[in-house]
């Protein structure tokens, strides 16, 4: 562990410190040994201190992402719209994938449990909660291209702000 030149002198003296405090020698052995056990101790307490990150010193860029960790409005926005389309393809499921994807996937109901409610096999449930999830993701991706193809200058100039 290097220790710069400027701080070796404090260091020899918190040992020095360390040892005046002491109400007696008597119990020292080997003085010299006991004198850099007493340094070492001192240069692990300024290098725990060093550690320390005390609050005046942040940034107030740094205070301000600490303080205000909700998402913005454009962010919150997004998130309901996102979830709203989410639950409109989850609703156009056939009936029993929905219901089946809708306890499996989102009401985490175990699908022995399901498979028990509907009187189906457990391998039925899986498959119908896979088919789900694979038609929800290809009507978003199908929505998603769709959209692209339709405003590819909208696209390009939101791809445009977020690369910045």
């Amino acid at each position: 562990m290097g220790v710069p030149d400027s701080e070796i002198g404090d260091i020899v003296q918190d040992a020095y410190v360390a040892l005046a405090r002491l109400d007696s020698v008597a119990h020292i052995r080997n003085p010299r040994a006991y004198f850099f056990t007493a340094a070492r101790h001192a240069l692990l307490q300024r290098v725990r201190h060093d550690r320390i990150v005390r609050m005046d010193a942040l940034t107030e860029a740094q205070a301000l992402v600490l303080a205000d960790d909700e998402p913005d409005p454009y962010r919150h926005t997004s998130a309901r719209l996102e979830l709203l389309r989410v639950q409109r393809l989850i609703d156009a499921l056939p009936q029993r994938c929905r219901t089946i994807f809708l306890q499996r996937r989102v009401h985490g109901v175990p699908q022995r449990e399901i498979a028990e409610r509907m009187g189906v096999s457990e391998a039925v449930v899986e498959a119908q909660a896979i088919r789900g999830l694979r038609l929800v993701m290809k009507a978003m991706e199908t929505e998603d291209t769709a959209a692209a193809q339709a405003c590819p200058v909208a696209i390009e100039q939101d791809n445009d702000r977020n690369q910045r």
